[in-house]
């Protein structure tokens, strides 16, 4: 700018000069007169600064984490604790490596403060298939009625609050309307999240009747919602200073990892994790989303792959037609058969037999045939299916005994807990549900306690038994010997990633010897 101007003041003199000249002309005799223009000096603009090479997403995140920290309590409670604990951050770090990158990208297209990256850490421990006391889920903890107001659907094959990509959208939404429903006000809307608008809105317009502050830390609100704040405060405050609280990060390329791609029709897991050249496992913790062994009939059919395999899983996908995608089996209905009968026994539900078979209404006719959609592979491999992990979840061990329960017409969580000495909130967690969950009759829980129940034999005796794999053995048929589930199988020896057993192999069993014979 000095250099424009300058050179620009110089301009004006030299007409202004000749101008004189012209005039002189006409009056006095021709002289040569020579002219010195005026000397302008360099002026070198000033060197840009180096740009900063951002090369780590929580790099990419402490430059932008901009909320004022406040010396408060509970703020700096929670700040000691996540610098006493720095291993529940490393854990963190490593979940979030697959989807950090994804969340931030939307946060600066939306222009949204970065401290909501760090909110799945508060609210799940960014664990997209946590399950809250609240009956919330995901990543995001979404209960069912604000995921299904904010577009996330939810049924037996697929729930929206899993899907990472889906349910962050969705949270970022919320956000937003939040922030627009609190006079703009990023902690109110914050609170709001946790407590909803309602009474993040009654609490500020009490103060104000009382002549108090109205600040968020002034705010009489439930006692979830003072510490969920802070605790997300403290977190923006150690994440910023990590390297000043010796608090060390897993590094997460600031680059994307993973492609959110469309395969345009429902679609088996291990179908897709084969063409992928992945496990089954592995594709499904990144699309926590699915329920069950395959995409939704009526989508979505949307799948997170790793960049590093997505082109190879297109061009395999471009090889195959619709109708491979899915393993097909011909059911000849039997004499007693109905549509739920026929879809408990092969994993799936009565809608879907119905639309696949052009049925209305529940009526079959013994002799004719269905066609099933089945898993390609044992449902037992689909171990992030929602049946696997239940079944992970009541077979670990919480005390000396376990016993299954059958829920009959008129059970509720309160009754059968105190039936059974035990806490709702013990009953509920072992059985992966949230004690406002409504239970059905004919469902199957499971009850541990440290003592032998009536029904239970008095005479149990658990033993340690290393059984050797035979040649046509399969999970399904060792653990029916046994009386052991296949995830108990699964789980004991390690085997989420193996997709077959080998002959000679050896497996590892926790037996009742007084129900088997070995």
């Amino acid at each position: 700018m000095r250099l424009s101007k300058l050179v620009l003041v110089g301009g004006i003199a030299l007409l202004t000069g000749c101008q004189t000249l012209d005039s002189t002309e006409a009056t006095t005799p021709k002289t040569e007169v020579t002219l010195t223009p005026p000397v302008i000096p360099e002026i070198l603009p000033e060197p840009a600064p180096a740009p900063v090479v951002i090369t780590d997403v929580w790099q990419r995140i402490r430059l932008q984490l901009e909320m004022p920290i406040p010396d408060k309590k509970l703020v700096n409670q929670y700040r000691d604790w996540y610098i006493k604990h720095p291993q529940h951050l490393a854990r963190i770090s490593e979940r979030a490596a697959p989807f950090m990158y994804l969340i931030v990208e939307q946060l600066e297209q939306r222009d949204l403060p970065m401290e909501l990256a760090l909110l799945p850490i508060v609210e799940s421990a960014f664990d997209p298939f946590a399950y809250s006391h609240g009956a919330a889920s995901g990543l995001w903890q979404f209960t069912s009625p604000m995921a299904k107001h904010f577009g996330l659907s939810m049924n037996w094959w697929y729930d929206g609050r899993r899907d990472v990509p889906a349910a962050t959208t969705a949270a970022l939404d919320m956000l937003e309307y939040l922030y627009g429903k609190t006079n703009q006000n990023w902690l109110y809307a914050i609170a709001a999240y946790n407590t909803g608008e309602g009474r993040v809105l009654n609490a500020v317009k009490r103060n104000k009747r009382n002549g108090k502050g109205t600040d968020f830390f002034s705010l009489d609100l439930p006692r979830e919602t003072e510490r969920y704040v802070p605790q997300l405060l403290a977190l923006a405050d150690v994440i910023k200073h990590a390297d000043k609280y010796g608090i060390t990060l897993n590094p997460i390329e600031n680059v994307p990892v993973v492609e959110v791609i469309d395969v345009g029709s429902q679609i088996d897991l291990a179908f897709a994790a084969d063409l992928a050249d992945m496990s089954i496992s592995d594709l499904h913790k990144l699309n926590p989303g699915y329920n069950r062994w395959a995409t939704a009939p009526e989508g979505p059919h949307t799948l997170v792959i790793p960049i590093d395999k997505a082109e190879g899983f297109k061009v395999a996908l471009n090889d195959t037609e619709s109708s491979e995608r899915l393993h097909w089996l011909r059911y000849k209905i039997k004499s007693g058969d109905s549509l739920g009968v026929i879809a408990q026994k092969y994993h799936t539900n009565v809608d879907v037999i119905r639309s696949v078979n052009n049925i209305q209404g529940n009526n079959i006719v013994a002799g004719k045939h269905l066609l099933l959609p089945v898993a390609a592979k044992s449902p037992e491999l689909y171990t992030l299916s929602a049946d696997q992990r239940l079944m992970s979840k009541q077979s670990t061990k919480r005390a000396d005994y376990k016993q299954d329960y059958i829920v009959q017409a008129g059970d509720s969580f309160w009754k059968i807990a105190n039936k059974h000495n035990t806490s709702v909130d013990k009953l509920a967690r072992w059985n992966g549900m949230a004690p406002k969950d409504t239970l059905r009759p004919g469902q199957k829980l499971v009850i541990w306690s440290n003592k032998v129940s009536a029904q239970q034999s008095q005479t149990a005796v658990m033993r340690t038994v290393n059984y050797k794999v035979r040649s046509g053995d399969s999970l399904a048929k060792i653990a029916s010997k046994f009386k052991v589930t296949v995830n108990e199988l699964i789980r004991w020896n390690k085997l989420q990633n193996q997709r077959y057993l080998q002959p000679g192999q050896m497996l590892k069993m926790h037996v009742d010897v007084t129900k088997v014979s070995v």
